[in-house]
């Protein structure tokens, strides 16, 4: 095998904050040369300082910014075997009545769409390189009710079917595609979706971002006769009481 052909790329979409943190360091511990994207340029930069990897600035909603990164993904030797899909938002988390026609195309956009663009440019990339892993990350929001959590809880239930239809079409291709649907975190999404900050003995019994990236590059590590359809990760400190 070339030198050129041993380097394995991957893609992780809100790379710098996160469980996108946790992901992208668990990648590079795995061996794997990794692209982080998001929109903090200054966040972006310093966990590429820290762990090597190359960060572009892009907005997951936008098929030009998706074009770029792959653009430059391409231009660097190596096979591109992962993407995972990150990046996500609450926007507005509201009764649907409460939010507005632009926050609602936002949250779709954010959490459906961009994955979506992800995925097919990175399918057939995979599929040439002789295989891998589409892991996107949905939520348990996506399988569970509560109220406000409409809107996006739609987006995240239309990327669960998604993964399911991609891997089918891709299966006898050597393509896997994992929905990985966390729950309560250690990140500032509650803060970003305006729920407000949970104590510190309750973040740190919440998912933390190194344990979710360890079972990222688990299900990416895998024998390749072997894929995960869907995995549900809950924090035991988490009561869940939804309909």
């Amino acid at each position: 095998m070339k030198k050129n052909q041993k380097i394995r790329k991957a893609i992780v979409t809100g790379g710098a904050k996160g469980y996108g943190y946790g992901i992208t360091a668990a990648l590079v511990q795995a061996g794997f040369a990794v692209w982080i994207t998001g929109r903090d340029t200054k966040a972006l930069n310093r966990v590429a300082k820290k762990f090597n990897v190359r960060a572009i600035r892009a907005d997951v909603a936008s098929a030009d910014d998706w074009d770029r990164v792959f653009a430059a993904v391409d231009a660097a030797p190596g096979r591109f075997e992962v993407l995972v899909n990150n990046a996500g938002a609450g926007i507005h988390i509201a009764p649907a009545v409460q939010q507005t026609d632009e926050e609602v195309d936002r949250a779709l956009a954010v959490n459906l769409n961009g994955a979506i663009y992800g995925c097919r440019r990175a399918a057939p990339r995979i599929v040439q390189a002789g295989g891998g892993t589409i892991v996107n990350i949905s939520s348990v929001c996506a399988k569970q009710a509560w109220s406000g959590w409409s809107t996006y809880s739609a987006a995240k239930a239309g990327l669960e079917q998604f993964s399911k239809c991609l891997y089918l079409e891709h299966r006898e291709q050597h393509l896997r595609v994992t929905s990985l649907a966390p729950s309560w975190g250690a990140t500032k999404f509650s803060d970003n979706a305006d729920l407000g900050a949970r104590t510190s003995a309750v973040l740190k019994r919440s998912i933390q971002p190194t344990e979710l990236g360890k079972i990222v590059a688990d299900i990416c590590a895998l024998p390749p006769h072997l894929f995960v359809q869907d995995m549900v990760l809950w924090p035991t400190i988490q009561a869940v009481e939804p309909l």
